[in-house]
């Protein structure tokens, strides 16, 4: 039996995103998102109750001030204690796995999502993404982009303005473009 293309996304293989299940999908986030970003902080618990919608698991304690955006929304997999200030980005074309107690500072941006290098490839509509993991209790500094098929560590902090392209281990602070270790914990 031959994959969806929803499969094909979440296995890392090339996929069409204008695929009438991931329209379909996208068209949901994008409903709960428009609801989400017009809430106010007085509206707790409707944050709430819309993100438990919205993402594929979230933990206790969970706060992300608005505006948010994300792709899908259900490949999103928040622990306990996320919280994620203005301006944030999860482009959540495969999985995106992220601990207990992580804090992200604005316009931190998440990308699961990438397209070929291949200009044939890429013209044919089809594209790519991978898994993104972020262990317990790390800080992701403002405007840090952390890229396709990374994994940071537990207490890891990584510094403002990073471009995190490769694995971050457990226990360091991290910073640069590209993301490199500054010293360990």
């Amino acid at each position: 039996m031959e994959k969806t293309e929803k499969q094909k996304m979440l296995s890392g293989e090339l996929y069409l995103a204008e695929d009438a299940e991931l329209a379909s999908d996208n068209k949901r986030a994008s409903r709960l998102l428009r609801m989400y970003n017009a809430t106010t902080e007085e509206q707790q618990e409707q944050r709430r109750q819309i993100l438990q919608e919205l993402f594929g698991k979230i933990g206790k304690k969970i706060s992300i001030v608005p505006p948010f955006h994300c792709d899908y929304g259900s490949n999103i997999y928040a622990g306990d204690g996320f919280y994620m200030n203005y301006g944030c980005v999860i482009l959540d074309c495969n999985t995106v796995h992220i601990g207990d107690n992580v804090l992200c500072a604005p316009y931190v941006q998440i990308y699961a999502a990438y397209h070929p290098t291949s200009p044939d490839i890429r013209l044919s509509g089809r594209e790519l993404a991978a898994p993104v993991t972020i262990g317990n209790n790390v800080w992701i500094g403002g405007g840090a982009i952390i890229c396709p098929g990374v994994t940071i560590g537990d207490n890891t902090t990584i510094g403002a303005g990073s471009v995190v392209v490769k694995d971050v281990p457990a226990n360091v602070v991290a910073a640069g473009n590209p993301c490199r270790i500054i010293r360990h914990l």
